[in-house]
């Protein structure tokens, strides 16, 4: 229904790609904490950057669902951390050069990110402030042609290594919410310095705690208009929150087909474990979760590619799909028994880079807060018109 032939073509030559140029290189990029900056320029030349960006800025226009593949393949190479680096960098720090960029930033930014020549990094979140978007505390100040940028972000996928930084700042604190402006800032800019961030999972892409120390910033680098950067924010959440749906549902179920692997091939008391009545029944509950998991994100992801609003299903994507994944994840660990705990064996980083899930991109409680308001109050989110 939703994937035609070609998809699927595209399918198979992405999961041949991964597997020549990225499943080698994994294990070495998990201890290193990065992933090699050449890999980003591989992605480039095959277009895979530029899935559904504008053919004027070198991309190729195609529907979301090429996207989903993306996202989908992604997550069956068993690095959360690598998986994050690269679409963090293809659909959040890019998402607002394309969507909100001048003509001249997305000729400086956009086109050599679909080339994978430069690496973005989307800076929002702060040491006191991570769901609380309106409660961001960074400053730019107006100064003649440039604005002085002072304050700190933190949790920051590609922070460390990116080339530039989308940037969330108030221009006019006074205001709250309303003050609020979005920047593209150069990494070798004076006044930017960035601490690596030992993490539980995701460990192959770097996550930096960033500071901003009177960054001298050119007032055309301001992406948008001035005062509009937290609706710009609010807009593109509901695309990141049902990307990070998709993800959960694609992890679960690489969790899922390996479990059931694992079950036909080890003996047990004399015969396959799969054969146990109690454990088949728990993978048929596994397996009809994530599967309805994944027709939800599929017919949501539908209704977005046709430009309709999707806050609320986005948000519901969002919070069931890392709920089920981190469990589906813990189920299929307990399957592999002693296995499951072993870092030979996929399991093990599985369930620590899945557990970011539930806490990234917006936390679960934020999730039913947003949908509560909808639901309860009968709140509207519309779209910048």
């Amino acid at each position: 229904m939703y994937f035609t032939e070609e998809h699927e073509v595209f399918r198979q030559s992405f999961r041949d790609f991964l597997k020549k140029e990225v499943v080698p290189h994994v294990d070495r990029w998990e201890e290193a904490g990065f992933i090699d900056k050449e890999v980003f320029k591989k992605f480039g030349e095959m277009g895979y950057f530029g899935l559904n960006y504008p053919e004027k800025y070198e991309g190729l226009e195609l529907d979301l669902f090429y996207t989903v593949i993306f996202l989908e393949e992604l997550q069956k190479i068993n690095s959360g951390g690598t998986a994050a680096a690269l679409w963090a960098h293809t659909y959040l720090a890019m998402t607002h050069i394309n969507a909100e960029g001048s003509e001249e930033i997305k000729q400086k930014y956009l086109i050599p990110s679909v080339r994978g020549e430069k690496v973005g990094c989307l800076c929002i979140s702060e040491p006191f402030g991570g769901s609380d978007v309106a409660g961001i505390r960074t400053t730019a100040t107006k100064e003649g042609e440039y604005y002085i940028v002072n304050g700190s972000k933190t949790f920051i996928t590609n922070g460390v290594y990116s080339d530039y930084l989308v940037v969330a700042v108030k221009t006019k604190p006074d205001l709250k919410h309303h003050g609020m402006s979005i920047f593209v800032l150069d990494r070798d800019m004076p006044g930017i310095t960035a601490t690596d961030l030992k993490k539980l999972g995701w460990k192959a892409s770097d996550t930096a705690e960033i500071a901003f120390d009177n960054v001298r910033v050119p007032a055309s680098n301001m992406i948008g208009e001035e005062g509009k950067g937290f609706a710009y924010i609010m807009q593109h959440f509901a695309s990141e929150r049902l990307m990070m749906g998709v993800n959960a549902h694609a992890r679960a179920e690489y969790a899922l087909d390996y479990a059931i692997q694992y079950m036909s091939e080890r003996t047990a008391f004399g015969k396959k474990i799969d054969q146990f009545q109690a454990l088949r029944h728990k993978v048929a509950d596994m397996a009809s979760e994530v599967e309805m998991c994944k027709e939800f994100n599929y017919s949501i992801v539908h209704r977005l590619d046709k430009g309709d609003y999707v806050v609320k299903e986005a948000s519901m994507s969002k919070l069931m799909a890392t709920k089920i994944a981190d469990k589906v994840i813990y189920n299929c660990l307990q399957l592999l028994g002693g296995y499951g705990f072993i870092e030979d064996y996929p399991m093990a980083r599985l369930l620590r880079d899945s557990r970011l899930g539930p806490i990234g991109g917006g936390t679960s409680e934020i999730l039913r807060e947003i949908i509560a308001k909808m639901i309860i109050d009968k709140k509207e989110y519309k779209p910048i018109t």
